[in-house]
């Protein structure tokens, strides 16, 4: 069955279910689990013109909220007496899943478990999906989790 099992973490609610989901079957089939982070940062737009910075801010990605998750996640495995490691990688202006397809070979991940945010229509065009990414640029198997909550109000 599974060796080694990823999970891109973020602090929010889906990406928590996510965990919960990989850490069971870390028990189940004795894997060792990877909880990662991807610390990236907002692209500022600047209008030389008018002399101001606008800045979009998505989500918290700062490496005190990264420690923070990173150090939730370790705490979770405890208690189903899982083994494994987090890990925080700065995407450095990559899109995430580049990031995470890196991340899925470093630790040669056997399956990964994510959450989706099942956007759908203009909304999926213009944000992108990191799970139909991921499911076009690797062979490693995928479970995807939907994060209905989060989806109906991003």
């Amino acid at each position: 069955m599974y060796q080694r099992i990823l999970v891109p973490v973020d602090g929010s609610e889906g990406a928590r279910h996510a965990l919960d989901e990989a850490l069971k079957l870390a028990r189940l089939s004795g894997a060792q689990l990877q909880a990662v982070y991807v610390l990236q940062h907002p692209t500022q737009v600047v209008d030389v013109a008018a002399g101001f910075v606008e800045q979009v801010q998505t989500r918290d990605t700062s490496s005190a909220t990264a420690t923070a998750v990173l150090a939730d996640a370790r705490e979770q495995m405890a208690p189903f007496g899982v083994t494994g490691t987090v890990r925080a990688i700065d995407a450095y202006g990559e899109n995430l899943a580049a990031v995470l397809m890196r991340a899925i070979d470093e630790f040669d991940a056997d399956v990964v478990v994510m959450y989706s945010h099942g956007r759908s229509g203009i909304r999926r065009l213009f944000a992108g999906s990191v799970a139909e990414s991921l499911l076009h640029e690797t062979t490693v198997p995928l479970l995807l989790l939907r994060n209905g909550a989060d989806s109906e109000t991003e």
